[in-house]
């Protein structure tokens, strides 16, 4: 456990400690009362407000739109069932900053529905919802899902025929029994659009911001550390009871229940009632996945380098820096992608001995330290990577850690978010490995080493490779702290993508759409590998 509790002490709790000590901080003395008179100022308190009802209405009408997928998922065997599984998995793994630009493009000025019936969203609360139901839809399809499909059907049907209606059924047997995942989904749900960055960012305009909005502004916009530092904090303690909260929830779920092989439960569609809830569920995907994506795509040709038509004059474009007298890059925008590439490698790397060591500990050792060890590797996902990001620049500058000028830098700031999807996903598989086979093993004269590579290693090898496949899915699209480390010479994809949108003209908004296909396309097809490897054991995503 030594070199993840020095990882996450070195490049997680150091750098938001210290850019937190500076804010609140004057003279060498603390300034507690700052606390006060930042969350009693009028502009905050509007933040505050927006970023909390925004999530609960997110996680609201994400839960009425996902359950019935959850229960299709759970209970229906149909044509196409993994394809569809994976599809609906894609905006999860995407980066927040192309979700908010396939929004753009389908709800914005000049997008799809403008352009058909004048309705335009992109400046509106209505946008930022349906985002997050888009970027959240599969976490409920997934946690749900997942339980729902291990229920036994027998318990419910039981409840039938001793007279209870499906509607009675469904709210004594099922509904207790799954109380426990929804619980955890919607609690993540929260989580993630509590703290929303890019697409509040990119689609809600100066007229909406959530707390991790406002801390990037109040930091790198109006150099103002201590109502950033503020903020930060109120942000942190929402995420460590959110985080506390999901734990308790999950151990729940883990023990209170006697589930079965879920290929036992489910059946190609009985009668016209299933039939028309699949097919609600596929219109769904229709309508609130791929239409988003297919829109984006569709931007990406259409009128390319004016020629009033479709054609590829905007991916070409990304071949050349300064196009149409821009000075946005000082490289041609098309190397993001290779820069992007290398550094979600080399964080998928830094994720997987991080996090694979973490979950090694964890299955090892058990304790209220342990848990509360298991708690923390879930803070960079909730914590503010803007905080985490500008803490990197005024920490990691003095030997023997000068970072600053780095490349190495970014890699360490992805692997951040990518070690708890490692965990989550190793740390099921390897709680089912029989410690009596390491036993066998050490008797046999096996170091711990041998006896992890013999023994572990065979079992969790698909693990290993969906924790991968997720550890590079969400390291090539980190874009909170990456915004302030990534330089102007070796810009990241998602970074790209949000100064192309930063700017006016037709020419950088095409631009910024063949970006975003091209990062969508490679989280796809990594995604779509992942499910081809992926065992019903093989974690929590």
């Amino acid at each position: 456990m030594a070199v993840p509790v020095a990882f996450f002490g070195l490049f997680f709790a150091y750098p938001v400690t210290a850019i937190v000590g500076r804010g609140l901080k004057a003279g060498g003395d603390w300034q507690f009362g700052r606390i006060g008179d930042v969350l009693a100022r009028p502009d905050i308190l509007d933040v505050l407000w927006f970023t909390t009802w925004q999530a609960l209405a997110s996680t609201a009408l994400t839960l009425l739109i996902a359950l019935p997928g959850a229960y299709v998922f759970a209970r229906f065997d149909f044509p196409g069932k993994q394809l569809l599984r994976a599809v609906v998995t894609v905006p999860f793994v995407l980066p927040t900053v192309v979700v908010g630009t396939a929004f753009l493009a389908l709800l914005g000025r000049g997008g799809l529905l403008d352009e058909l019936w004048g309705v335009c969203l992109d400046t509106t609360v209505w946008a930022i919802l349906l985002a997050h139901v888009f970027f959240n839809y599969a976490v409920v399809v997934r946690t749900v899902g997942g339980l729902w499909s291990q229920l036994d059907p027998r318990q419910e049907e039981a409840a039938r025929v001793l007279g209870a209606g499906r509607f009675a059924a469904f709210r004594r047997v099922t509904l207790p029994a799954l109380g426990p995942a929804v619980a955890a989904a919607a609690l993540m749900v929260f989580l993630f659009t509590f703290t929303s960055f890019g697409v509040v960012q990119i689609l809600g305009g100066p007229a909406y911001s959530t707390l991790e909005v406002e801390i990037y502004r109040q930091t790198a916009q109006l150099l103002d550390l201590p109502t950033a530092a503020v903020l930060t904090l109120v942000q942190f303690a929402a995420v460590g009871a959110i985080l506390a909260v999901h734990a308790a929830t999950v151990r729940r779920r883990e023990r209170a229940l006697k589930l079965v092989d879920p290929d036992l439960t489910s059946r190609r569609p009985r009668g016209p009632g299933q039939w028309a809830l699949l097919g609600g569920v596929l219109l769904t995907a229709l309508l609130l996945i791929l239409l988003p994506l297919g829109v984006l795509v569709e931007r990406s040709f259409d009128g390319a380098a004016g020629s009033g038509g479709y054609g590829l004059g905007y991916y070409r474009a990304l071949q050349s820096a300064g196009s149409g007298g821009s000075s946005t890059f000082l490289v041609p925008p098309l190397e993001a992608v290779g820069n992007s590439l290398r550094y979600a490698l080399v964080a998928t790397l830094i994720a997987l001995v991080v996090g694979g060591l973490a979950a090694a500990a964890l299955t090892r050792r058990a304790g209220r330290l342990v848990r509360g060890f298991d708690a923390l590797l879930m803070l960079p996902l909730g914590v503010s990577a803007v905080t985490v990001g500008f803490g990197f620049l005024i920490t990691l500058d003095e030997p023997p850690l000068d970072l600053r000028t780095s490349w190495i830098l970014v890699p360490l700031a992805q692997a951040l978010v990518g070690v708890p999807f490692v965990v989550r996903t190793m740390l099921p598989v390897l709680r089912a490995v029989d410690d009596r086979l390491r036993e066998a093993a050490a008797v046999l004269g096996a170091s711990p080493l041998r006896a992890w590579r013999e023994v572990d290693l065979p079992l969790v090898r698909r693990a290993v490779l969906v924790a991968a496949g997720f550890a590079f899915a969400v390291s090539l699209g980190e874009f909170g702290a990456t915004v302030f480390i990534a330089r102007p010479d070796n810009p990241t994809l998602p970074v790209a993508v949000a100064r192309l949108l930063g700017r006016s003209g037709e020419l950088n908004y095409g631009q910024a759409m063949a970006l975003s296909t091209i990062l969508m396309l490679v989280c796809a097809v990594s995604l779509l590998l992942l499910e081809r490897i992926r065992t019903d054991r093989s974690g929590e995503f």
